[in-house]
């Protein structure tokens, strides 16, 4: 290779470094994996080296990403940088023996620790109190998001026992395996992207910009390092760890001190067996220097300290054959392909079964049935098919096709706009209705007391209902067979569905179970149709025209109410008496006609559910985001970031005295 030629890869690999980085750092969803990244970077040290193309804006000077301009910038008094990574035991002692060359003697420890696959955040606490959280960043800066990690309930606000003035702490927010999948699950029955592994989910939920969601999020959190001022330089790294833990933060069990890299090796086949049957994701062990005293001697580079290295545990993989491609049909709709394999023991676990995730994916890996495949988990809930081992075999079948129809009910399956998976819009199709049903009774939606899963299962099971318009036609004498369903109980569950029947019509958009309307936009569309007719019959523009819905939502409402099925069974929903138009009563006054709020902090007498009530009552409109389109906003006690966003809006700013006045006046 020739300098001309280095110069074009080197730029090639500096743009592809930097889109990672963004994708890792900022949008919480990496396109490549970790080990990709450091053998990519590792390529250009080198030809930056050999062909002195050396930049200090190149990814190999940097840590992770620029902070996002949606939260203030902070500066760290100390870097905080990203490490070394190692794969293999040979690098490993090459990192030991530059450690003893470095120190000329080997009067020093180590100390390992599980590494967390998860986000480096930095915590400061000044007199005992928590007053600063911020992201890594560039390493140099980070975003400041004290709000959002003071919701994460492993921080804690204050330390305990006998903690100096100020105090500086490092450590990882991740989130467990099973919770990770439960919230998965969560926003799959909303229509909501899921997030690719635990990791990326805790980046993204981080960087949310309000606080409340984050807390939704279950966030964990351990901390790995202290910083003091003073003499803090005469601790170890073992020390820290027991003080950290003294002052309240919490710290893993699985650290340890070595006194040899030998003892390091032995330590890491341990926990690559661990690593299994802990409730978290980890993707290797840190090796430190115990003694503080002797870093500032071992010092660092631009992006790493040279008294510290990752070992990163090789991705678990194995090679198996597809036997065969099927189709699960998720709650909403969604049909993901799934690989069934020739049983594979991976990961201390036997796969039978693998996510190829969408038809677009099977068909860039060119995945068909019979090929042998590489199926791997890391940091994945369900294994994934990596790749083809000979995609050049004789007799390999034709393409996989995904079938027009579905799987488990044969209706046709649609793909709305730019989306990548194809879904299921029939609202009868067996595997959706059970989570439709449940979500048709919820609080927010119709509001039917005591019709939960477990009832909802027994009903479909028994073949009682086929979809919620078939609760309306349901008699007491049929429910009285059911488990653990009394006399009473079934009474009670037909007075609640009858009751339902008076829900206002924005809650009975919501209780649908149209992708992407929650409560809000279902507010919206009720507000700007006034009848269930009206809306209906609305081509997508006009749906798109409403402030807010943008042309997603309008085509995923248009396909709604565009299917057959759904139709017929919103004709019976119509027949059974459900209310299909706006009430009067739900319009006291056009005082705040075309006024647009914003709601943020907690009110004295109002709940925020109250005082959208009172908002929309009177001809107003409430939506979560501050804007230039936003007329006021309303906050309380503990406002969030929108105070700050109105404040610098110029947004007329109401306590709740003088909203009410607001409504009360002439």
């Amino acid at each position: 290779m020739d300098k001309k030629q280095a110069q074009n890869r080197v730029k090639e690999l500096r743009e592809l470094l930097e889109q990672a980085n963004k994708a890792y750092y900022q949008e919480a969803q990496p396109f490549i994996s970790d080990k990709e990244f450091d053998e990519y970077l590792s390529e250009l040290e080198q030809l930056e080296e050999k062909f002195d193309l050396r930049d200090p804006a190149s990814p190999t000077r940097r840590v992770g990403g620029e902070p996002s301009s949606d939260f203030d910038t902070v500066e760290h008094p100390v870097p905080m940088l990203s490490l070394d990574n190692t794969y293999n035991e040979e690098e490993l002692n090459d990192f030991d023996r530059r450690v003893r060359e470095r120190l000329d003697h080997a009067d020093f420890s180590y100390l390992a620790e599980l590494k967390f696959d998860g986000a480096s955040i930095r915590l400061r606490y000044e007199d005992g109190k928590l007053i600063l959280g911020a992201t890594r960043g560039d390493g140099e800066r980070g975003d400041d998001i004290t709000r959002n990690l003071r919701t994460v309930r492993d921080i804690p606000l204050a330390l305990e026992g006998d903690y100096p003035p100020a105090v500086e702490v490092r450590g990882e927010a991740y989130m467990e395996r099973e919770a990770f999948a439960r919230m998965n699950e969560h926003r799959e029955q909303q229509g909501l992207p899921s997030f690719a592994n635990p990791r990326n989910s805790t980046a993204g939920s981080l960087k949310m910009q309000d606080p409340r969601e984050v807390a939704r999020r279950p966030i964990r959190f351990f901390s790995f390092d202290l910083l003091l001022e003073g003499d803090g330089a005469s601790l170890t790294q073992l020390d820290k760890m027991k003080l950290l833990a003294t002052y309240g933060l919490p710290v893993s069990e699985h650290y340890q001190k070595c006194a040899s890299i030998d003892q390091v090796h032995q330590l890491i086949d341990e926990w690559r067996e661990l690593r299994h049957r802990l409730p978290y994701e980890t993707d290797g062990v840190v090796v430190k220097v115990n003694e503080d005293k002797f870093r500032s001697q071992l010092g660092s580079t631009s992006k790493a300290p040279r008294w510290a290295i990752a070992f990163k545990f090789e991705a678990e993989q194995a090679t198996t054959t597809i036997n065969d491609i099927g189709l699960q049909v998720g709650r909403l709709g969604k049909i993901t392909p799934v690989a069934h394999l020739k049983a594979v023991e991976l990961a201390g676990t036997v796969v039978k079964r693998a996510s190829l995730h969408n038809e677009d994916e099977i068909h860039r890996k060119d995945i068909r049935v019979g090929d042998r495949v590489v199926v791997e988990k890391a940091g994945e809930i369900i294994p994934q098919v990596i790749s083809v081992v000979d995609p050049n075999r004789d007799g390999r079948p034709d393409p996989f096709q995904m079938p027009e129809d579905c799987p488990a009910c044969g209706h046709t399956l649609t793909k709305l706009g730019e989306e990548v998976d194809w879904r299921c819009t029939n609202a009868e199709c067996p595997p959706q209705v059970r989570q439709r049903i449940t979500h048709f009774a919820s609080r927010d939606a119709m509001d039917i007391e005591g019709l939960g899963e477990a009832v909802a299962d027994q009903l479909v099971s028994e073949g009682l209902i086929r979809n919620y318009a078939d609760l309306y036609e349901l008699r007491k004498e049929q429910l009285l067979p059911l488990e653990r369903m009394a006399d009473k109980s079934a009474q009670n569950l037909i007075n609640a569905i009858n009751d339902s029947k008076n829900q206002s019509i924005d809650r009975l958009i919501y209780a649908l179970g149209i992708r992407f309307v929650g409560k809000t936009v279902a507010r919206d569309l009720a507000s700007a149709f006034q009848t269930m007719d009206a809306l209906m019959e609305a081509e997508e523009e006009k749906i798109a025209d409403i402030d807010a819905i943008g042309p997603t939502i309008a085509e995923s409402v248009a396909a709604f109410f565009n299917d057959d099925s759904n139709l017929r069974m919103i004709q019976s929903l119509k027949s059974a008496g459900l209310t299909f138009e706006m009430k009067e009563e739900e319009i006291a006054s056009q005082k705040l006609t075309d006024r647009t709020f914003v709601l943020t902090g907690s009110l004295p007498d109002l709940t925020r559910k109250e005082a959208t009530e009172m908002i929309e009552k009177h001809g107003g409109k409430v939506t979560s985001a501050v804007s230039g389109n936003t007329d006021y906003l309303l906050a309380g006690d503990s406002p969030g970031s929108k105070y700050d966003q109105a404040q610098e809006r110029d947004i007329p700013i109401l306590n709740q005295d003088a909203f009410l006045d607001l409504i009360d006046g002439e």
